[in-house]
């Protein structure tokens, strides 16, 4: 008899259409060793970056503290030499010193020419080119008069005299007009009354007036008996006065008869 198998049953033979068989896992730590390596490298890729960005910081932070505590050319060790020699006085610089010292004194004196004779502009020139800036003049008539354009001016006497001065010194121009004789002796700049009452005969009574106290009441006349105007009193020379020479002003008003000068009283 013929037997019969039933598919299935009693073989041995895999069914050729099945699905392929799965692939291997891996295994935990397989995972675990892989991400070991990674996290390694990585961790020394941070710490190489971040010793470079530290390592470059320092250097700078040495290189400019180091430029600015040293000067150029000088070391840290000789910065207080090099200060010591520059604040301490060479022998050049203590001669030069002197020299100032000595040109500063032989500056306070100097020579005042003599000046007599020659215009008040060019006197006053002459002085200040030899040093002299404290200029002064008046009008040596004893009039009063200002010395407004200096060209128009001559020097008849001064004071101090010629010779060496200290510069600071005063000088005093005694002056007449160009026109003029040179007095034969100077009548001096206006000087203030005291108590009593000064001669004022003579003199002009622009003088009179600027010697007497501001508060004075003063009275002018005409003493040639033709009541003119005396306007420029610098023009008018005193022939009498009220109170007398020597009396006591003590606030009283005064009197002046006058004449133009060139004029008899």
């Amino acid at each position: 008899m013929s037997q019969h198998h039933q598919p299935g049953f009693g073989t041995s033979q895999q069914p050729g259409w099945g699905p392929p068989p799965p692939a291997p896992k891996k295994t935990s730590a397989g995972r675990i060793v892989g991400l070991g390596c990674l996290g390694i490298v990585a961790f020394f890729v941070v710490v190489s970056i971040i010793g470079a960005i530290v390592g470059g910081g320092d250097d700078t932070k040495a290189d400019s503290s180091s430029t600015a505590s040293a000067e150029p050319g000088v070391k840290g060790d000789d910065k207080g030499a090099s200060a010591a020699t520059s604040s301490t006085p060479t022998a050049a610089q203590e001669t030069d010193t002197g020299t100032d010292t000595a040109k500063k004194d032989d500056a306070k004196t100097a020579t005042l020419p003599d000046m007599k004779g020659k215009g008040l502009q060019s006197a006053q020139d002459q002085a200040q080119a030899a040093g002299f800036f404290y200029l002064t003049s008046h009008d040596a008539l004893g009039r009063g008069r200002m010395q407004v354009l200096d060209r128009n001016w001559k020097v008849c006497s001064q004071t101090p005299a010629a010779g060496a001065h200290p510069t600071d010194t005063e000088v005093d121009f005694g002056t007449v007009k160009l026109e003029e004789d040179c007095p034969a002796k100077d009548a001096g700049a206006v000087e203030e009354a005291g108590a009593t009452m000064p001669d004022f005969v003579g003199k002009s009574v622009k003088v009179a007036r600027q010697a007497l106290d501001d508060s004075t009441s003063i009275t002018v006349k005409d003493a040639s008996g033709d009541d003119r105007m005396v306007l420029l009193e610098s023009n008018w020379k005193v022939c009498g006065q009220t109170p007398a020479a020597g009396s006591e002003v003590d606030g009283r008003p005064v009197t002046f008869t006058a004449v133009k000068f060139g004029e008899s009283c």
